[in-house]
């Protein structure tokens, strides 16, 4: 594997499903089977890397030509359970969301318009062929999305404060059939007690982009390379998902005080975040 940066990259969360090896058809199972036991397999630093020497080649590369074939793995209990890639397809979905991340000018110079234009006519003809495509990864800059927070609990919650030479991680993992019960109560919580809205929206969305998935699938939130931007105190203090679980539960029982403590606390913690990204 060409070596592209030795630079970290930082500032994106993601949403990862894990799927069982025999979720796959039969020829894309095999092909995991053996990349499962690489023991070279890069990490989500590797493919970020990537995807940046791409948008500074003569002219920027929006989108990988070919998709990728790697994919992160985990083994539980003997079972390997398989998240590919899909850089291809994250890719031309994040072209969407472009417009309202960076300013008009901001967009034009990193990716000019004929080659998001050539993208998306791509992307359009990709689609009409793969109509039931969906990745295995959700990506978010400078937050972690709150309705994230709703399939994972803080029991789940692992914290790594790691070394000079290993980066510190934060965490959750949980079964598909326990994020999909959370998403169901949520909702019914949400639903009685607020209006319709963003809230309630991102709650459906990401349900909806659950039930695509195998049942004995692993969902995972991992912080990523926020941890980079996140003072350690603020990462061991960083209890995001107990307080979600809280605000929902105030809610249930008709207790707005502590629900509206829950949702400040929240609020603050992640607007000091985004206000990093503003001062850089």
């Amino acid at each position: 594997m060409p070596k592209v940066s030795s630079v970290v990259v930082p500032y994106a969360a993601y949403l990862r499903v894990y799927e069982p090896l025999g979720a796959f058809p039969e020829s894309e199972r095999a092909h995991w089977a053996r990349y499962a036991r690489r023991p070279d397999r890069p990490s989500y630093q590797d493919e970020l890397r990537r995807s940046l020497a791409d948008l500074v080649a003569t002219p920027p590369v929006a989108v990988p030509v070919h998709e990728s074939g790697d994919a992160f793995v985990l083994e539980v209990d003997g079972d390997v359970r398989v998240c590919p890639w899909r850089t291809r397809l994250r890719g031309w979905q994040a072209l969407d969301g472009l417009a309202e991340e960076l300013p008009p000018p901001v967009l034009d110079a990193v990716l000019p318009p004929v080659v998001r234009r050539q993208a998306a006519q791509d992307y359009e003809r990709w689609l009409a062929r793969n109509p039931d495509a969906r990745p295995w990864i959700r990506t978010a800059t400078w937050q972690v999305p709150l309705n994230w927070f709703v399939l994972v609990s803080d029991e789940e919650r692992r914290y790594d404060k790691g070394t000079a030479d290993v980066p510190p991680v934060l965490r959750y993992r949980t079964p598909m059939v326990q994020a999909r019960r959370r998403v169901a109560r949520a909702l019914r919580t949400l639903r009685d007690t607020v209006e319709e809205g963003p809230l309630v929206d991102g709650v459906v969305d990401v349900g909806r982009w659950l039930e695509e998935f195998h049942p004995r699938s692993l969902v995972e939130l991992d912080y990523g390379g926020l941890v980079h931007v996140l003072p350690a105190g603020e990462l061991e203090d960083d209890h995001s998902a107990a307080d979600v679980a809280a605000g929902i539960e105030a809610l249930r029982r008709g207790d707005g005080v502590a629900a509206g403590e829950a949702y400040g606390r929240l609020v603050e913690r992640w607007r000091a975040v985004r206000d990093l990204r503003s001062a850089n």
